[in-house]
């Protein structure tokens, strides 16, 4: 397995655990839902090996950072902050930036916010999309009316934490495998409006080859320890960002370089029905770099295609000065 050193970085009130390896210029690898710094380890060793100091840090509300207990502790400028301090830290104040599925919205928000810190940002699975006005909540509650959509149902405190909570490991195990492109996307799949996140899903046995029984253990020690109310309360703070982000005066284009990957089979693509999100990537970045979208994976396309990702992630750090 691969095994890291590990260093402690402090925002404020704010103890951030980071996974840490190699030498030379810094690449700050920021995680999604419900993973942990683990999720990057494939391209851990990979940049490591091409001559960077790689770091991956826990979220905060995740393994071995800080868990808040209150919603707004989780607003995108609390954890950009969060990515800007890491990077003050162990990057001398520069890095280039890789974000994943609610670590892409953070890696695309520290490029906005603490533009002199980021040199290059890359997002996996979400595109950049402005933080507007209105909640985003508000816009699902439309378009979803009569029907589940799982950010809906976390809204509610206490439901999701209890029904994951019930049994970590099971949880996790159908929320890794029914987004995967070998379950597609059947974690998303129709359901009626009181159906529970977990309802419909597969808890498979045995688990696709791309994470084996080791990786799945360390996500369950982690995620029983720490609990679930700190990854639920980042979706609940949406309406938070929408008062604080959505009406900023400075510019909502990213000036940096900027490229997006993705899994074909990702469900994020299809949240908006009528419109695939990932045609959004350049839309909002005026140096944008190109888009690498992988035949046959899901949304862990990190995990389940490391190759293929470390692949265009590569071309896009080779167009780099």
């Amino acid at each position: 397995m691969f095994k890291p050193s590990f260093v402690t970085v402090r925002n404020a009130a704010i103890d951030l655990r980071v996974a840490v390896t190699g030498t030379g210029p810094l690449i700050l690898c920021i995680h999604g839902w419900p993973e942990l710094w683990y999720s990057w380890r494939h391209q851990m060793e990979h940049f490591a090996a091409r001559g960077f100091t790689v770091a991956a840090m826990d979220v905060r509300g995740y393994g071995g950072s800080s868990n808040p207990p209150e919603i707004e502790a989780y607003r995108l400028s609390e954890l950009c902050a969060d990515a800007a301090a890491v990077i003050d830290e162990l990057g001398g104040g520069e890095a280039i930036v890789f974000g994943h599925d609610w670590g892409a919205p953070i890696a695309w928000n520290t490029a906005r916010l603490h533009a002199d810190k980021v040199r290059a940002v890359a997002g996996l699975s979400v595109p950049y999309t402005p933080v507007g006005p209105v909640s985003p909540l508000e816009m699902w509650r439309e378009r979803y009316e009569g029907r589940f959509f799982y950010q809906l149902y976390i809204e509610q405190p206490g439901m999701a934490e209890a029904e994951c909570g019930a049994n970590t490991a099971s949880a996790l195990r159908r929320i890794y495998y029914g987004a995967s492109g070998d379950a597609d996307r059947s974690l998303f799949a129709e359901k009626g409006s009181d159906a529970g996140l977990l309802d419909g899903t597969i808890d498979p046995d045995p688990f696709p080859v791309w994470m084996s029984p080791t990786d799945l253990a360390v996500y369950v020690a982690a995620f029983e320890a720490s609990g679930w109310v700190g990854p639920f309360n980042r979706y609940r703070a949406q309406g938070l960002d929408a008062d604080e982000i959505g009406s900023l005066a400075n510019g909502t284009q990213l000036t940096q370089p900027a490229a997006f990957v993705a899994g074909a089979l990702d469900g994020v693509r299809d949240f908006v029905p009528g419109l695939d999100l990932f045609d959004f990537a350049p839309v909002f970045c005026t140096d944008f770099r190109g888009s690498t979208i992988i035949p046959g994976v899901g949304h862990w396309v990190q995990q389940e295609a490391p190759a293929a990702t470390n692949a265009a992630l590569d071309a896009f750090v080779d167009t780099l000065d």
